[in-house]
């Protein structure tokens, strides 16, 4: 019943591994690893044996790289898993069949991890080409995919996890990441930190870190279990509609009230009255009950994770250490990156998914409407969950301390903000624009904002240990303009640390954050004629 018997297991296998998708992701995946460590193989003809610098750096590096790629992979094949099926309306039967919660559990665990396994052995024989070189041994590699494999486990279990209170794939997808993200940097850090021990490092993850996982991983296996016995979606087809004031009563902890302030910044109250003259009745629409109209569960997980978390980056990076501010900011950006196109990757594709947009684009309303509506409604919540993250940064500037000094620099962080938010927006609309499918436009806005973000600041860091002083790596540096943490780590800054004087000045580029802000304007501005043309040209015509 779990898995020769189970038909969730094989109809999920079956309908997954034979599409397109997954062989041009196992493709793209080998690929990358390959060409990363083509790129940083040592030059030399000859290699001294008893200085395998270049080689474990190379190595490290292999492991580092496939951890986080399959570790951020991982919510995209699991937090959907229970999602999807309330969104195809499938749920009900589902739970009415004979299968035990637990092997529907262990079918969709397994299937989503499927594809992670198949990557990480067709990675095998790229890693065992290092060994050669030395430095790693057999064991250290080992207990390296030992830890990956508990890890990736751990990681879909909790993304399964997310999926079974959620009724639509993007909240359970942004909640996956928000909790996902802090224990990956943790699982890297550890790894770092018995570098110098090897053995010691080979027998904590060998054992304490697979027994964790698996202990966690158990917890949330039994609790999942327990919900789909209990689920409130039974009976509404996923479509229900959460009356808020009922949900904030029965609330624990955090609860939004829409007729408060600051949660009416970003939660409207409902309207009570007829729309004013000349008032715009998509925006109204988006921000009054459509991004509400599920409930407001993942908005206030959201916000008690990332304040969590906040408070211990704030306090060290902004008070303790005030030379790491950048790494607040760029904490502020990772976040935004992943809230933001959340709330626009369904503003155009849940029209179409309710078969709605071809009497959309017959009424009154015209393209520019639309579009502004769409937008500023995602980009209204998004920025303002953003925000509650800056009041750190601007107690900072009003207390006596270094910041005063660094007024210029402080108000360039706000810029990379606000900038980075609109992009967010822009693009997630515009994925939003081209697919059919909200969870499909979703992850099509996460692979696009973070090619743009995050692989040229990973490829100036290559480069510079790989390659450095070469054509590569002086085109990493100019690629770095596409980058808001580029931008926010070139600018200068000037602080006491322990009565020193500590400055970035020697190895700053200022020229990154104006490349910046240019090249926002620049992409923005051709998203928002690209959107225009769909909407008043192409579709109009061609529906």
């Amino acid at each position: 019943m779990y898995v020769l018997e189970n038909p969730v297991l094989q109809r999920e296998l079956v309908s997954n591994l034979r599409m397109a998708r997954s062989f041009l992701l196992l493709a793209a995946y080998v690929g990358l690893l390959g060409l990363l460590v083509y790129a940083a193989w040592p030059g030399e003809q000859t290699l001294d044996l008893a200085r395998p610098d270049k080689a474990k750096k190379l190595v490290n590096l292999f492991f580092f790289g496939q951890y986080l790629l399959v570790s951020l992979m991982t919510p995209s094949f699991a937090a959907g898993a229970i999602t999807g099926e309330k969104e195809r309306e499938s749920f009900e039967m589902l739970m009415a069949s004979p299968l035990k919660p637990g092997a529907i559990v262990f079918g969709k665990l397994a299937a989503s991890l499927t594809h992670l396994a198949i990557l990480m052995v067709c990675s095998l024989p790229i890693v065992m080409l290092c060994l050669p070189l030395g430095g790693v041994s057999l064991y250290e590699v080992f207990a390296a995919y030992i830890a990956m494999i508990s890890s990736v486990v751990l990681f879909g279990m909790i993304s399964l996890w997310c999926s079974s209170f959620f009724a639509r794939t993007s909240a359970a997808l942004v909640v996956s990441y928000l909790i996902l993200l802090p224990l990956v940097m943790v699982g890297v850090l550890i790894w770092q930190a018995f570098e110098q021990n090897a053995d010691l490092r080979l027998v904590i993850f060998t054992t304490l870190v697979p027994v964790a996982c698996c202990s966690v991983a158990a917890m949330l296996w039994y609790d999942i279990t327990r919900r789909l016995l209990s689920s409130q979606d039974l009976g509404s087809e996923g479509k229900q509609t959460i009356d808020l004031e009922t949900e904030a009563k029965e609330a624990v902890g955090l609860y939004i009230n829409r007729e408060d302030w600051p949660d009416r910044m970003f939660a409207p109250p409902k309207r009570t009255t007829f729309l004013p003259e000349n008032a715009n009745p998509i925006y109204d629409k988006e921000i009054r009950s459509e991004i509400f109209s599920q409930g407001t569960l993942m908005l206030r997980l959201v916000i008690q994770i990332s304040m969590f978390l906040a408070l211990f980056v704030m306090a060290v990076c902004l008070y303790i250490r005030p030379q790491h501010a950048p790494w607040y900011i760029a904490y502020v950006l990772m976040f935004n990156l992943l809230v933001g196109p959340v709330f626009s990757s369904g503003s155009v594709t849940s029209e179409r998914e309710r078969q709605t947009l071809d009497l959309l684009l017959t009424t009154l309303i015209t393209p520019w409407q639309m579009l502004w509506g769409k937008l500023l409604s995602g980009l209204r919540v998004s920025s303002v969950l953003t925000s509650f993250l800056l009041w750190p940064v601007i107690l900072a500037c009003i207390m006596p301390s270094d910041y005063w000094s660094n007024l210029p620099t402080m108000g360039g962080y706000l810029l990379i903000v606000a900038c980075t938010a609109l992009t967010t927006a822009m693009v997630a609309l515009f994925c939003s624009t081209l697919f059919h499918k909200s969870a499909t436009a979703l992850m099509c806005s996460y692979l696009v904002l973070s090619t743009l973000f995050l692989a040229p600041t990973a490829a100036n860091v290559f480069t510079g240990i790989f390659l450095p002083n070469s054509d590569a790596d002086a085109i990493a540096e100019v690629t770095q303009v596409t980058s808001p943490f580029a931008a926010a780590f070139n600018l200068p800054l000037t602080v006491t640390n322990k009565e020193e004087v500590v400055a970035n000045t020697d190895r700053i580029d200022v020229r990154i954050f104006w490349g910046y802000l240019a090249f926002t304007l620049l992409l923005n501005g051709a998203l928002l004629l690209t959107m225009m043309w769909l909407f008043n040209v192409r579709w109009r015509v061609s529906e």
